[in-house]
């Protein structure tokens, strides 16, 4: 697709771009995987709007199934038993902590008024796949099963995440319907969910911005031991056998991003098999957007809609 056809960026997406451009830091790909994880702590809270205050924030761990403690932090706006999100955080399944999503969940527990637990799964290349995506639904199978001794309603769980955390919501939502746990909803920021970046929008957005085709390249060769697992539908979910009977969906997209285009194919993948799905894409705004809040007025919209579809999904 020519230049001229491709989507333009809103002048704030477009000034934020400008800013990241001139401050010249180094891509992720010519870094250590220690080294970018540093870099994306550095930088995950320059344009985050401020942290809300909740009256619960509380750190524990969960077990995975070889007995690994995994780290995870509750927020709740009250000590009400409320209803839950398991979330997990985006950055490639290689970046990215509870730490770097810390303003996020406030946002979403603040505005949605429902407690959210942020998991630290284990990261690649240390934790090659299908690491990330056991530790999610060990961690889902032990808030549904130990709500009550958290304070929460496990009768009514959502999963969500974005990039490569939408990924894992994905896969989780699929794992609970087999094994029989009802999820109220799935909410997937920009997820991850084909086998090769051989979409339109992939070639589209092959130079980015943030999120270019040797960065995705790089956090894929860090997560998978073979090309083969590419196509394991727990590394794409559009590979999926059915998605029949998954949770509903809310599905949030950037409009300039690599990955927009499967995200759009996994809404229709859900909706063919009669799935509700509640879908938005963001004009003029680029991955990672929305935790761009102090700069991106889409960003405020899309945390105003993710809530308000957790609100729907969760509250009775």
């Amino acid at each position: 697709m020519s230049q001229t056809l491709a989507p333009t960026l809103t002048p704030k997406m477009a000034g934020v771009v400008d800013r990241m451009a001139r401050a010249h830091q180094a891509p992720f790909y010519t870094l250590t995987p220690v080294e970018a994880r540093a870099a994306y702590e550095k930088g995950a809270g320059v344009l985050e709007v401020p942290k809300p205050q909740l009256e619960r924030i509380e750190d524990f761990t969960l077990p995975a199934r070889d007995g690994h403690a995994l780290p995870a932090r509750l927020y709740a706006p009250s000590r009400a038993v409320l209803p839950v999100l398991l979330f997990f955080h985006g950055g490639g399944f290689t970046v990215g902590s509870v730490a770097t999503h810390d303003t996020l969940c406030r946002v979403l527990s603040q505005k949605s008024g429902c407690a959210v637990i942020s998991l630290d799964y284990r990261l690649a290349p240390a934790h090659k796949f299908p690491t990330a995506s056991n530790d999610a639904w060990d961690a889902l199978q032990f808030v549904a099963k130990q709500a009550d001794e958290l304070g929460l309603d496990g009768t009514r769980i959502a999963v969500g995440g974005d990039s490569a955390g939408g990924t894992l919501a994905a896969v989780c939502a699929i794992l609970a319907r087999d094994a029989g746990l009802p999820l109220a909803l799935q909410m997937l920021f920009y997820p991850g969910t084909t086998s090769h970046q051989d979409t339109a929008s992939h070639r589209r957005f092959a130079a980015g911005p943030l999120l270019d085709e040797p960065l995705i390249t790089w956090f894929f060769a860090q997560y998978l031991n073979t090309q083969a697992e590419r196509e394991d539908w727990r590394f794409a979910p559009l590979n999926a056998e059915d998605v029949d009977g998954v949770a509903p969906a809310w599905i949030g997209l950037a409009e300039c991003d690599p990955v927009v285009d499967e995200g759009i194919a996994y809404a229709d993948k859900l909706r063919a098999a009669g799935v509700a799905v509640d879908l938005e894409i963001y004009r003029g705004v680029i991955h990672e957007f929305v935790k761009m809040g102090r700069a991106i007025p889409e960003a405020l919209q899309a945390h105003a809609d993710a809530a308000r579809a957790l609100k729907e999904a969760l509250q009775p």
